[in-house]
């Protein structure tokens, strides 16, 4: 099975998508839906936003689709230095100026990837702050406006009166609260934190949490990030679904065996090589393998061809890894 690409075009060599006029698409009409449970748009903290999310662009992801793609390693690390160098700076001083890469992080651009490569739906995820910045509000408004994002909220684990920030973001219609422990700073077993898992417990809010390091954070972010922070608060709620983003990342193992021991465990897969999915798919209930691309950081095709080249011949569990997991644990028509 390869497992190298010369760049994102080169994905067209695969048997399921096409590159036309600039643009990878889905070529093979019975591979969808899907639903992407990992993206973002631009964020924006204590300056005003100053992105339009209504501008149809060519989209810059921070890994660029110039670059060599190998799937058997976790997906950052095809991110050449100086890009990495690069989205630091987009995503922190960045926010402050208008233009730079964030920019073409809009809804509109995403809606555009999804439409060629039949995605039904993204689930949309803010990173929030004490009193600097409302992102929970933009994908709220966003979900609203456009129908085919799912909304996740944003409570940091030290903002003042968390249950009642839970119930406004539950009335914009939010499914979930997204927390980050590198962004955010904090550990995942912070007792602080329990008001958020049981408060979105107590809403039936699923919990959306970024989960094992990833390589390039600061040493503070790589350390909070640990999987073994996580098994406390997952045993103590077990009335709250976790969603462990890229799937404990370069601690895939561990995760795995946490979503083996506890029922109320989800591995959302953004980032991860394809021999960790493998792993993933025959340990794990499938039933609680979800799809995600990290989008803007890739192109939402990447994370979607691993899951298609590893069930071949297996439609049942395709379907369920793309689209059927997702639709029930988001309770959504099917």
């Amino acid at each position: 099975m390869r497992t190298i690409y010369r760049n994102l075009a080169d994905l067209a060599s695969l048997p399921y998508f096409e590159f036309e006029e600039g643009r990878l698409r889905v070529s093979d009409k019975s591979i969808g839906p899907a639903i992407d449970m990992h993206t973002h748009v631009a964020l924006a903290y204590l300056a005003p936003n100053n992105v339009d999310y209504d501008a149809l662009s060519e989209a810059r992801h921070y890994l660029p689709a110039c670059c060599a793609i190998d799937f058997d390693i976790y997906q950052n690390k095809n991110i050449p230095t100086p890009d990495v160098e690069a989205l630091k700076r987009d995503l922190t001083m960045g926010s402050f100026r208008r233009g730079g890469m964030r920019a073409t992080h809009t809804a509109a651009n995403m809606l555009r990837e999804m439409d060629e490569l039949g995605i039904e739906r993204s689930a949309l995820l803010a990173i929030d702050f004490p009193v600097i910045s409302k992102n929970y509000a933009v994908a709220a408004a966003l979900s609203k406006k456009h129908g085919r994002f799912v909304a996740f909220g944003s409570v940091h684990p030290y903002a003042f009166h968390i249950d009642k920030a839970l119930d406004e973001q539950l009335s914009l219609g939010v499914m979930g609260i997204k927390l980050h422990p590198t962004v955010q700073v904090f550990r995942p077993d912070d007792p602080r934190v329990n008001l958020i898992y049981k408060g979105c417990g107590d809403r039936g809010l699923i919990v959306l949490i970024h989960c094992g390091p990833v390589g390039i954070a600061p040493g503070l972010g790589e350390y909070l990030t640990q999987v073994r922070w996580y098994e406390k608060p997952i045993r103590n709620h077990p009335n709250t679904k976790f969603v462990l983003a890229h799937a404990g990342a370069l601690e895939f193992e561990q995760a795995a065996l946490l979503a083996l021991k506890y029922p109320n465990v989800y591995l959302e897969i953004s980032g991860q090589s394809l021999s960790g999915l493998r792993m993933m798919i025959e340990k794990v209930d499938p039933s609680r393998i979800l799809l995600g691309s990290d989008w803007p950081f890739y192109h939402q095709s990447i994370g979607m061809a691993k899951v298609l080249m590893l069930t071949e011949g297996n439609k049942k569990l395709r379907r369920d890894i793309l689209y059927n997991n997702a639709v029930k644990l988001l309770n959504l028509p099917n």
